[in-house]
């Protein structure tokens, strides 16, 4: 009898444990939220955008644009701060484009069509570790993301534990 209810709160444990590590899942954020990625009516919406959104490795940006009417390309402080789209670490030129921030530190993004860069159309995020945030509006879980498939295989563990106990 007694191990019976041992297994079964071992269960509960494991349920419980679960459906925390659920919780961290990754965010997808629609750059722009509905606006999009396109050049913006002031120069400060794409960093006025960001206010309250806390990047972590695992998150992915959602970059909505026309193909061939915008592009997005990630490049380094100085060319975000110039503007200037000759050695792009990399370029986007079909919309929407998905980028996973895979790493911690500044990520700085622009569109390299003519003149848009400097009217605005251009973002720079910090990002860090840890366990995101809940979304935000424009933002919704991403479950395909490499978090979640750790979370997944965490939690089948987890039940694998709990069912050997159990029986």
């Amino acid at each position: 009898m007694a191990m019976k209810i041992i297994s079964m709160a071992a269960l509960v444990v494991v349920v419980f444990a679960s459906s925390v590590l659920q919780s961290t899942y990754a965010t997808t954020y629609t750059v722009g939220d509905a606006t999009g990625w396109t050049i913006p009516n002031n120069t400060e919406f794409y960093d006025n955008w960001t206010d309250n959104k806390n990047f972590v490795v695992g998150d992915v940006l959602e970059f909505n644009f026309p193909t061939g009417r915008h592009d997005v390309a990630e490049v380094n402080e100085t060319a975000y701060d110039t503007c200037i789209s000759t050695n792009p670490i990399v370029r986007y030129t079909t919309g929407p484009a998905n980028i996973t921030l895979n790493r911690t530190g500044e990520y700085h993004f622009i569109c390299t069509f003519d003149g848009h860069c400097g009217i605005g159309q251009k973002l720079s995020i910090d990002v860090r570790t840890g366990p995101s945030t809940a979304p935000t509006p424009g933002s919704t879980p991403n479950p395909s993301s490499p978090a979640s498939s750790l979370v997944a295989t965490i939690s089948l563990v987890f039940m694998s534990i709990a069912l050997a106990l159990f029986c």
